[in-house]
C-alpha cells in the first residue's frame, strides 16, 4: 500500500494514500465530528459537520470525502473551524423538532450528543419549522420526518446495502424531505420491515413500532397466561443497553429480568431453533432423497421472505415451508403446552423478544395462526425489552443469573444458539443432516466454511458419498446478487441460507443502536457473533437432534418431523406480492 506523509494540527503522520482526512485523523486519535457519515454506507459530505482547514485550499473542506495527498497540512481545531461547525449544527437544529425528553432516541442521539459537545446552549436561528405527518401505518417501523436531519444514511442503507430502495430525498431546499414514491406510507411499498434504516438513523426519525404497552397490559390482565421467549441474538446485545461491552453474554440476567417483569413462563427460542432444524433438515433430506426442488432456501428471516415475495416470486417454491423459530414456538405453546398445562389457548398471550423489527410484521401474517389464534401475540425488540427493564427499575447489571422455565427448561443447544449469526442456520442444519443421512455421529461439528462476515459464502460439504453444495448470504443486496446468479444458471446449490440483515440477527433492526463512530471502530457483526459462538462451545449439547426436549416433543405429541401434525403446526406458505 502506497503511503503519504501529512500533518494534522502540526503532528506528522504517515497514512495510506487512499485515505480521507477523516480516516487519517482517526488513525491519529483526533476526533472530527460527523453526522451524515456512516462507514462503508454513506460517505457523501452532506451535513458539513466534518469541516476542516487545509493549507492552500479555498475555504473549508469536508474531511469525510476529501482525499489526503503528500505534504498536506490539516487543521481541525481552529477558530474558523469551530465557528463553522457550530453554525452548521445550529442551522440543523433550527428545523428540528426539539422534543428530546420524549424522543425514542433521548440520550442515544448523535445530534443531541454533538449539541452538548459543541456547547450549543441556545437556538441561534429561530424561524419556520417544517411540519410532517408521522407515518405509523407499518406494523414494524415508525417514520417521523419532524426529527429528520436529512443525513441520508437511511436512504443509502435501504438502497445500497439492502437494495430495497423504497425511500429517497424529495423536494428541494427547505422543502426537502425523505419519503416514499407518491408520498405513500412505508406500509404501502416494498419495504421488508428489516429496520436497517432504524439502525442507520442518527436521531429519532425512525424507530420500531411500540409493543411495550400491549405487553404491559397483558401482564396486568389476570385472565391471561403470559409466556415470553427470547431469540439467541438478544442475549449477546441486551447488555449494551446497560453499559456493558459489546458482545457481553447476559443469558442468565436476561432470564431473571423477564421473571421479575412478571411473565408466567420464560422460554428460550433456541429450543424452537432446534425444532426448525428438525423440520427444515428433514425437508432438505426429503428433497435430496426424493428429488425435490433445489436450491432449498431457509425461511426463518421474515425480512428476507417478504423480499423474496416482492422481488423473486419465482423462488417461492424453493423456500422451506418451515415457519421461523419463534412462530413455531408460539404454535407449540398454544397447542402442546396449552394441553399439558390445561390452559385454553385463547387465554395464552405469547411474547417474542427478537432482534428483528420484521418479526412484528411476521406475527400479524394470517398464515401464522395454527391453532386459530395468532401463533405470537406481540413482538418486542431487544431495545424495547431494555425499556421495560428500565421502566421496572431493575438494576440489570446486579441481577443474579437464572435459567429458563419448564417444561422445556434448559433446552438450548449450541446449534440453536448459532441461529443468531450469519451462517448459523446452515451450520446447525449441517450438524444434523450429516448425521441423519450417514447414520453416524461426528465429533468435528464446526463448519467454519459457512462462518464469517463475508457477504456471500460458498462451500461444498461432503456427507457420506454426497457432495452438498451450499451458500450463505446476509444483507439483502448480497441475497439479490446470489439469487440472480442462481436464476441465470451461473450458480447451482442444494441449500442456501439467507438473512435479511447484514451479519444476521446479531445486527437486526431491533438491536441496541450504536453511534456511527463506534461502528467505524468496532465491527458489531463480528463482536456479537463471537459471543454467539462462545456460547455454542460452552453448551453440553451442540446438535439439534440430540436435544432431549425435542425428542420428548416428537415422542409425546408431534410424531415425526414433517409428519401430519408437525406440518399443520410448524409449516406455512408464502404469497407473491406486487412490486410498487
Amino acid at each position: 500500500m502506497e503511503m503519504v506523509n501529512i500533518k494534522i494540527n502540526g503532528e506528522a503522520i504517515s497514512v495510506p494514500s487512499d485515505y480521507t482526512i477523516l480516516q487519517a485523523a482517526r488513525q491519529a486519535g483526533i476526533d472530527i465530528p460527523t453526522l451524515c457519515y456512516l462507514k462503508g454506507v454513506n460517505e457523501i459530505g452532506a451535513c458539513r459537520m466534518c469541516l476542516v482547514e487545509v493549507k492552500g485550499a479555498r475555504g473549508l473542506v469536508t474531511a469525510c470525502v476529501y482525499p489526503v495527498n503528500e505534504g498536506m497540512e490539516v487543521f481541525t481545531n481552529t477558530e474558523k473551524v469551530r465557528v463553522a461547525r457550530k453554525t452548521v449544527l445550529e442551522l440543523t437544529l433550527s428545523n428540528h423538532e426539539r422534543k428530546c425528553l420524549t424522543c425514542p432516541r433521548n440520550q442515544n442521539c448523535e445530534l443531541q450528543r454533538l449539541a452538548d459537545e459543541l456547547n450549543v446552549t441556545d437556538i441561534a436561528f429561530e424561524g419556520e419549522i417544517s411540519k410532517h405527518e408521522i407515518d405509523d401505518m407499518s406494523p414494524s417501523i415508525v417514520r417521523d420526518n419532524n426529527k429528520c436531519i436529512l443525513c441520508r444514511r437511511c436512504i443509502s442503507t435501504c438502497k445500497k446495502i439492502q437494495t430495497v430502495g423504497v425511500i429517497d430525498a424529495q423536494g428541494r431546499g427547505f422543502a426537502t424531505k425523505i419519503g416514499c414514491t407518491f408520498d405513500k406510507s412505508l406500509n404501502e411499498t416494498d419495504c421488508v420491515m428489516c429496520g436497517q434504516c432504524i439502525a442507520a438513523c442518527p436521531v429519532g426519525a425512525l424507530y420500531e413500532k411500540d409493543s411495550t404497552k400491549a405487553v404491559w397490559a397483558a401482564l396486568a390482565d389476570e385472565t391471561k397466561h403470559v409466556v415470553v421467549q427470547t431469540a439467541p441474538a438478544v442475549r449477546v446485545a441486551l447488555g449494551e443497553e446497560f453499559g456493558m461491552p459489546i458482545g457481553t453474554r447476559v443469558t442468565g440476567k436476561m432470564a431473571t429480568a423477564l421473571k421479575k417483569l412478571g411473565f408466567d413462563k420464560v422460554f428460550d427460542t433456541d429450543f424452537a431453533a432446534d425444532l426448525t432444524i428438525m423440520e427444515e433438515g428433514t425437508e432438505l433430506i426429503g428433497r435430496i432423497k426424493e428429488g425435490g426442488k433445489f436450491p432449498m432456501i431457509t425461511s426463518c428471516s421474515p425480512g428476507w421472505v417478504k423480499f423474496c415475495e416482492h422481488n423473486f416470486p419465482d423462488f417461492l417454491d424453493n423456500l422451506s415451508t418451515a415457519k421461523s423459530p419463534h412462530e413455531m414456538y408460539g404454535a407449540i405453546i398454544k397447542s402442546y403446552y396449552a394441553e399439558k398445562e390445561g390452559i385454553d389457548p385463547k387465554d395464552i398471550f405469547v411474547v417474542s423478544v427478537m432482534p428483528c423489527t420484521a418479526k412484528k410484521f411476521e406475527s400479524q401474517r394470517e398464515e401464522l395462526r395454527a391453532t386459530g389464534y395468532p401463533d405470537v401475540d406481540a413482538v418486542l425488540t431487544t431495545h424495547e425489552l431494555a425499556k421495560m427493564i428500565k421502566e421496572a427499575r431493575l438494576d440489570f447489571a446486579k441481577l443474579p443469573d437464572s435459567g429458563f422455565d419448564n417444561p422445556f427448561g434448559e433446552a438450548a443447544t449450541g446449534a440453536g444458539v448459532i441461529f443468531g449469526a450469519t451462517g448459523g442456520v446452515m451450520e446447525a442444519a449441517l450438524r444434523t443432516v450429516s448425521e441423519v443421512l450417514t447414520g453416524k455421529s461426528f465429533d468435528e461439528i464446526e463448519y467454519t466454511a459457512v462462518r464469517g462476515i463475508e457477504g456471500i459464502k460458498e462451500a461444498t460439504v461432503t456427507i457420506g458419498d454426497l457432495d452438498v453444495k451450499v451458500a450463505v448470504a446476509h444483507g439483502l443486496g448480497n441475497a439479490r446478487a446470489l439469487l440472480e446468479k442462481v436464476r441465470s444458471g451461473e450458480a447451482d446449490y442444494h441449500f442456501i441460507e439467507i438473512m435479511a440483515c447484514p451479519g444476521g440477527c446479531v445486527t437486526g433492526g431491533g438491536q441496541p443502536i450504536q453511534p456511527a463512530k463506534v461502528k467505524a471502530e468496532i465491527d458489531l457483526k463480528a463482536a456479537r457473533a463471537k459471543a454467539i459462538y462462545d456460547e455454542d462451545r460452552s453448551l453440553p449439547i451442540r446438535k439439534s437432534h440430540e436435544n432431549p426436549f425435542i425428542k420428548m416433543l416428537y415422542d409425546e405429541y408431534l410424531g415425526e418431523p414433517c409428519g401430519h401434525k408437525s406440518h399443520k403446526l410448524l409449516h406455512t406458505h408464502y404469497v407473491k406480492r406486487d412490486k410498487y
